[in-house]
């Protein structure tokens, strides 16, 4: 029943993206960075209202206010990693800026990686380990002068609805070492937009915020646990 609302979806999506890409990589270099962001950030924004229209995968957020209470501070943002809706959602709908840290390998993909490159965000090479983290936290504090959260994915991978995947420990060492609190934020858009999914279902994703976790002189395992308690919790009161 959904397959031609879906094949639509994923035409305009493919196409938009050519042409968005050749827009960004023309006319981006000559723009200043808040500029480049938030052309860029306009074609998540795109899907999002496409999957609204054509499928009916709506949203609805819970617990924004934990959000805007932090709009003038530092912050982490952990959130579980179902699908593609997640990293749309985040990059377009929130009220400040944010920077993914994601594997370099996706800068290859051609007009994605290319727009992605030229927002200055942070990109690492996964088989480096602690050289990794080592990284993140030199570039974190330009990333929060640029008045950017930092979002981390700790599962490291999209995760299937009902799979579960220890948490990396990356985002609670740079909690720990920066002195910064991280956010928990939980969705189900798994059960609409799955992973690897040609088809979409219609439905509305729930978004919730969960309470800072301070480091308050934890360590990142203490602080990661607390997370992925914090994550799992939350998933629980949306199912």
């Amino acid at each position: 029943m959904f397959v031609f609302q879906s094949a639509a979806f994923f035409l305009l999506q493919i196409s938009s993206l050519f042409v968005w890409g050749i827009l960004v990589v023309i006319i981006i270099p000559f723009l200043n960075l808040d500029k480049r962001y938030k052309i860029t950030m306009l074609w998540p924004k795109l899907n999002l209202k496409l999957a609204e229209y054509l499928i009916g995968i709506r949203f609805e957020i819970n617990g924004s206010h934990i959000l805007d209470r932090n709009l003038n501070s530092n912050v982490i943002l952990c959130c579980n990693h179902q699908s593609t809706w997640e990293t749309f959602f985040i990059a377009s709908h929130l009220k400040k800026p944010v920077c993914f840290i994601f594997k370099r390998e996706l800068l290859l993909i051609p007009f994605f990686g290319w727009g992605i490159f030229l927002l200055n965000m942070i990109h690492i090479n996964r088989k480096a380990g602690r050289n990794a983290i080592q990284s993140i936290i030199s570039e974190a504090p330009k990333q929060f002068a640029l008045g950017r959260w930092l979002v981390f994915f700790p599962e490291g991978t999209r995760v299937r609805l009902l799979e579960k995947k220890r948490y990396k420990i990356g985002a609670a060492v740079i909690a720990t070492e920066l002195n910064v609190p991280i956010i928990p934020i939980a969705h189900n858009a798994g059960q609409y937009w799955k992973k690897n999914a040609f088809i979409k279902k219609p439905g509305t994703i729930v978004v919730k915020i969960g309470n800072e976790i301070y480091p308050d002189g934890k360590n990142p395992n203490q602080i990661i646990s607390l997370v992925r308690e914090q994550i799992e919790k939350l998933k629980d009161e949306i199912a």
